[in-house]
């Protein structure tokens, strides 16, 4: 089979988790500084079978959207242009970063580990990943 890859970007830094194989299990991936994103991806690509990407959707409580959405939103067109073969979800990202840092917590991270903001984007990614794996793919 092939991966699932969710990508959590944001203006410095974007989060990335991969399940495995057989799209069961969601794994943080790393955390790269967002500049480098699309030149992250054409690498791992190049090494993994990747058949669809998840990228986050940044909405207001209202489901309006947020002011990082023009961001992202050129990203996705990026994306989009750099690898138009490969399948595109967007996803509904509020709340992950707030469910990382929780997860920090409740996993007993000490207070200078919660503070690194790259872990906490590499988790909302998994988080990301996971609830699109709960609602998708189970049959």
């Amino acid at each position: 089979m092939s991966r699932i890859l969710a990508v959590d970007y944001g203006i410095k830094r974007t989060g990335i988790a991969v399940t495995d194989d057989f799209q069961i299990i969601a794994s943080g991936l790393t955390t790269i500084p967002s500049e480098t994103a699309i030149t992250f991806l054409k690498d791992y690509f190049s090494k993994e079978n990747v058949s669809v990407v998840l990228i986050g959707e940044p909405k207001q409580m209202n489901g309006q959207p947020s002011e990082s959405t023009e961001i992202i939103e050129k990203f996705v067109q990026k994306f989009k242009s750099t690898f138009p073969e490969m399948k595109v979800e967007r996803s509904d990202e509020r709340f992950t970063s707030k469910m990382a840092f929780q997860t920090m917590i409740d996993s007993g991270l000490k207070k200078k580990q919660r503070q690194n903001k790259a872990l906490v984007d590499e988790i909302a990614a998994t988080i990301m990943l996971q609830d699109y794996l709960l609602r998708f793919k189970i049959t």
